[in-house]
């Protein structure tokens, strides 16, 4: 291990730490940058011994093909919501419902756990203690709450495996 990656474990989480620093301070003196880069290398040293070791996206062309799709997923979806919100409140039928889940690594359940609660009309409400089973909240629950779990596993949870090799 070289002396510059020693010193700087995570060089993206140093410079967003720097940067930050300065917007806070709003200024980019001299003695703000000297201190800031002292804060930037020093937190993350001090916080890499308590960094759990989590998969790797092994497939970047994956993970942008997700972003986009879930952008797109999003845009439907806040037009869906809006037509249903919008509309009789009688039509509106709330519900839970428990997603079995293949993934077991925290990372890739964060993920898809974000994408849930990102899609307007469904809110990830917990994970189980022993991370078998996402929980989550639908606006608009079918009456075979089969299809919720079909779409959440078919078309984020597998992706989500797809770029993990998971």
């Amino acid at each position: 291990m070289s002396l510059l990656s020693r010193l700087l474990p995570t060089p993206g989480r140093s410079a967003i730490l720097l940067a930050i620093w300065l917007m806070l301070n709003a200024t980019v003196s001299l003695g703000h940058i000297i201190l800031g880069a002292v804060f930037a290398i020093a937190i993350p040293l001090l916080c890499a011994p308590l960094q759990i070791s989590q998969p790797r996206i092994k497939k970047p062309f994956k993970a942008l093909k997700y972003f986009f799709m879930v952008l797109g997923d999003v845009v439907v979806a806040n037009v869906q919501v809006a037509i249903l919100v919008l509309g009789p409140m009688s039509r509106i039928k709330p519900g839970f419902v428990a997603v079995p889940l293949d993934i077991k690594e925290i990372r890739p359940i964060t993920i898809l756990a974000s994408t849930v609660t990102m899609t307007p009309g469904t809110v990830t409400a917990e994970l189980s203690k022993d991370k078998r089973y996402l929980y989550v909240h639908v606006l608009q629950m079918p009456d075979d709450e089969q299809e919720v779990i079909r779409l959440i596993k078919d078309r984020y949870e597998s992706a989500i495996k797809e770029m993990f090799q998971c």
